[in-house]
């Protein structure tokens, strides 16, 4: 079995050795001398490479003094070419800082020949280029599409070389590092592009080299897009319209919708091109899983073509309310995407609630705890935090650049306390709110002035000039304010800085702050915890963590981290007084019952937990699936049939023993065949058999008043009338049933008046919200979409659901089902029938037979009985075209059933 881990960036890519030159002439920047080292690629084995001629003079940072920027520029050396005692193990920084495609500084690759936005006229509605042909003959010129210099021809024929990438997701490839490295996973095949511009090795047999040689030495199949496509894709739609929605931050600036329209399609496209490297691949019991947001529609452009494939879709940011999702324009395209996989998994129960809430919203499914029952199949929802591989974090802290580091540091801030934090400078990290907070608390606090240094290490990014200008105004204002010759109260880097830096800065620091407005998990969280361990000597330890409670992992560390609200600036400030001054004990004992849990939730047990899940409910939504039930043995079950001595029969009627209609078109009578067949089974004494149904008490007495000794279950189990009785039980409280509904009209009222045709049918101990009578269908499932969601996040403490079914929403209590009344049923008969045994049933031939949702309850039920021999012999029978728990299934449908009840009568 091969596993595909299907990512947008592999985990490795080319770097170029191009005559010094073209080199000079492609970046024309001043260069060190060219340098080689010995770089360990994600399998730990070593090779040799020789990086791009680099600018040793990294940009200048405002704000910090120029003695600071030398201080840390110092990791251009150290960082990439630690002084290292043979190979050793490498990790991937976990949250990578990884700089916008096409502008790596890091290797020598092709320049991008994408323009920038993407082109309009991609869209056929769009009158975009008639207008620009109407201008051009009126002789005004238009701005021409970016086109690449000749230099980048030379890439075509240049020596190159396959080293780690600096972009992709760190966190993924140090838990597939550490699967590999514990015999976890022994065959992978890494799927997704090279993370460079790739047109300028268009139509060369270099092209086909590079894809060859990652094939068959670094475990890659290479997904080439143009880069127009990749532009529009990465840069445009997943940077600019995706993250932000997914982080609470909704594009509402005019050129928001352009890039919607407009980069939609190369999202498609580019979605589809790994969808066609993986099926070209794929062999039968191999495993696919797609990774993040970048790759939502692969699941469903896969399973099209693969029906039977085992995939799983891992999100690993943040997912929004549905209130939030709804607004992107292609919400149904994505969620449907997403819905092709097997087993879809989140970083924590709220994503996954979200994603479940926004499908039962949206899509109108029926949306459970477990996940989501489509039409013919069902798809498993989990949440399941991804942590980090503290082996190689360990083995990486051995660098002697990391110690050299920490030593530097201790000495350069001696007497002072640190706090460090580590952020992409975009709006979503909180930047400005924690260095305004850290203001007010230096306001606040004066004590502490003089005393404690901030060091904000933050990545710049293009998009985000505003946020850049307004951070660097308030570190000018807080430097300005306490600064001195001998102490600035916050060092700001605009610029990443190296791995051996950053690990050592996290041993030194006393306190770790994120102000996250919104993130999946941060593990830079989770490396400071594991940093503070007090490996080394004279360092700190125990350090403490400031949190905010928007981020993933504070879901995980169970309230022992300072959480804090990100906009309340006066509880930062207070939690960075409490960081200082906490007294050692409470500082152990916080981190012991950190550390515990990033020592649970490692990358290893996260890789190996979902692949172990993927795999039993693939199996499980395998079996369930109807192409895979066997059909009834009418010959075995007549056999089971005279061999038995107390015969229990528990049989749906809709569907099962009359073929009706929608309820709403349901004429109460029943077929004269029905009522015969049930009489002559109930001829034998030795026969059992109860009617389940949907309807109200009062109508099925109706139906069956000309089949005595009947058992019914009405309004799916809320009610029972037992076999020979003329009275009906009702199983649920009536008063609680009152207030439910009193509360859930009200809801139902609401929509009912914006959805003309619809109409509201109250029931006993249900409501149903009908609306398949409805002319504008579209905005009928919408509204009902809405008041299923509504009514679930309004009473569910009143222990009452609403799920969507075709053309109506169902509003039912949780405490009583089909299930509970058979269970009921059958507890009774064993009370009755065998007083004096406690321990085996008097029933011996047990079946069921049902065609809906409401019935894979009583088929679960059933089915349990017979594996733990409860009941000697249990048939379970399904009618419906969905996938199923029944053992097996009748493909006559209501005329199958009755044939086979007809024989079993004739048998007795």
């Amino acid at each position: 079995m091969t596993v595909f881990v299907v990512s947008l960036f592999l985990p490795n890519t080319i770097n170029f050795t191009l005559p010094t030159s073209t080199s000079s002439r492609s970046r024309p920047r001043p260069h060190a001398p060219r340098r080689s080292a010995t770089k360990i690629d994600i399998s730990g084995k070593p090779s040799l490479f020789t990086p791009q001629q680099r600018d040793l003079t990294p940009p200048q940072t405002p704000i910090a003094d120029v003695d600071q920027d030398e201080f840390f520029a110092q990791s251009d050396l150290r960082g990439h070419f630690p002084k290292q005692e043979g190979p050793r193990s490498t990790i991937a920084p976990s949250d990578p800082h990884s700089p916008a495609w096409g502008s790596g500084r890091i290797f020598t690759q092709p320049r991008s020949r994408a323009g920038s936005p993407p082109p309009a006229d991609i869209l056929k509605h769009n009158k975009t280029v008639e207008k620009a042909e109407t201008l051009g003959r009126a002789g005004i010129r238009q701005p021409l599409p970016l086109r690449s210099d000749s230099h980048d021809r030379v890439f075509a024929h240049a020596d190159w070389t396959v080293v780690p990438a600096d972009q992709g997701n760190g966190g993924l490839r140090n838990a597939v590092q550490a699967a590999v490295r514990n015999d976890k996973l022994n065959d992978k095949i890494w799927v997704g592009t090279l993370g460079m511009p790739t047109d300028a090795l268009e139509e060369t047999q270099q092209k086909q080299d590079i894809e060859d040689r990652l094939a068959t030495e670094h475990d890659c199949l290479t997904v080439f897009c143009k880069d127009a496509d990749f532009n529009g894709h990465y840069t445009h739609y997943c940077k600019q319209i995706l993250w932000p929605v997914f982080h609470y931050q909704i594009p509402d600036n005019p050129k928001s919708k352009a890039y919607e329209d407009h980069s939609w399609v190369y999202y498609v496209k580019v979605n589809q091109a790994f969808a066609d490297k993986i099926v070209k691949n794929w062999k039968r019991g191999d495993v696919i899983w797609v990774h993040d947001y970048h790759l939502l529609l692969v699941p469903s452009m896969v399973r099209k073509k693969l029906p039977d494939a085992k995939i799983g879709f891992f999100l690993h940011v943040a997912f929004p309310s549905s209130e939030v999702f709804r607004c992107l324009a292609v919400r149904k395209e994505l969620l449907e995407g997403m819905l092709g996989a097997n087993l879809i998994g989140f970083q924590i129960h709220e994503y996954a609630r979200h994603f479940l809430q926004t499908c039962s919203r949206l899509l109108c499914v029926e949306a459970t705890n477990d996940g989501v029952q489509l039409e013919d199949r069902f798809v498993d929802v989990i949440d399941l935090a991804i942590g980090i591989d503290p082996v190689a974090l360990d083995m990486n802290r051995d660098d002697p650049s990391v110690a050299e580091w920490m030593l530097t540091m201790q000495d350069r801030y001696k007497g002072k306390k640190l706090i460090v934090a580590r952020d992409k400078l975009d709006h979503v990290r909180g930047v400005r709110q924690k260095l305004l907070a850290y203001e007010l608390f230096l306001n606040k606090y004066p004590e502490w002035r003089d005393r404690v240094v901030m060091i904000q290490v933050a990545t710049s990014t293009t998009e985000q000039a505003e946020l850049d200008a307004t951070v660097s105004d308030i570190v000018t204002r807080v430097n300005s304010s306490w600064a001195n010759l001998a102490y600035q109260p916050v060092v700001y880097l605009k610029q990443d800085i190296s791995y051996p830096q950053y690990l050592a800065l996290l041993t030194v620091a006393d306190a770790l702050m994120i102000t996250s407005q919104r993130e999946g998990m941060n593990l830079t969280s989770h490396e400071y915890l594991f940093c503070q361990d007090g490996k080394f000597k004279g360092h700190n330890r125990n350090g403490s963590l400031i949190l905010s409670e928007f981020t993933g992992s504070a879901s995980v560390f169970g309230g022992n981290e300072l959480s804090v609200n990100p906009w309340d600036y006066r509880q930062c400030a207070d939690a960075i007084k409490k960081a200082l001054e906490m007294d050692d004990e409470e500082k152990k004992k916080r981190w012991d019952a950190l550390y515990k849990a990033v020592m649970h939730h490692t990358a290893e047990h996260w890789f190996t937990a979902f692949l172990t899940r993927l795999e039993k409910v693939y199996a499980e939504q395998h079996r369930r699936d109807t192409t895979s039930v066997p059909r009834l043995s009418i010959n075995q079950l007549g056999h089971q049939y005279q061999r038995s001595e107390r015969r229990l029969f528990i049989l749906d009627y809709e569907g099962t023993l009359a073929s009706w209609g929608s309820p709403n078109d349901i004429i109460l009578t029943s077929p004269q065949r029905t009522l015969d067949v049930l009489n002559d089974l109930l001829l034998d004494d030795r026969n059992t058999i109860y009617v389940m149904s949907g309807r109200q008490p009062e109508e099925l007495d109706r139906l069956f008043k000309r089949v005595p000794n009947l058992g019914l279950i009405a309004e799916n189990g809320c009610f029972l009338k037992e076999f020979g009785s003329s009275k009906w039980a009702e199983m649920a409280d009536p008063e609680k049933m009152r207030d439910w509904k009193e509360s859930v009209e009200g809801i139902m009222e609401y929509y009912h008046e914006r959805t003309p045709g619809s109409w509201i049918e109250p029931r006993h101990c249900s409501l149903i919200f009908h609306y398949k009578n409805c002319e504008d269908q579209e905005s009928a499932a919408r509204q009902a979409g809405d008041c299923a969601s509504h009514i679930n996040d309004a009473c569910e403490e009143q222990r009452v659901r609403a799920i969507p079914i075709e053309g109506a929403v169902i509003v039912e209590p949780i405490d009583w089902s089909k299930g509970t009344a058979a269970m009921q049923i059958f507890e009774g008969l064993e009370r009755g029938m065998a007083p004096n045994v406690d321990h085996v049933s008097p029933v011996d031939f047990l079946m069921v037979a049902g065609d809906g949702r409401d019935d894979e309850v009583i088929f679960r039920w059933a089915n349990e009985l017979g594996v733990d021999k409860t009941v000697k012999y249990v048939t379970t029978v399904s009618l419906g075209s969905r996938n199923t728990e029944a053992g097996c299934t009748l493909t006559q449908g209501v005329t199958g059933v009755l044939t086979v009840l007809q024989k079993l009568a004739m048998l007795s």
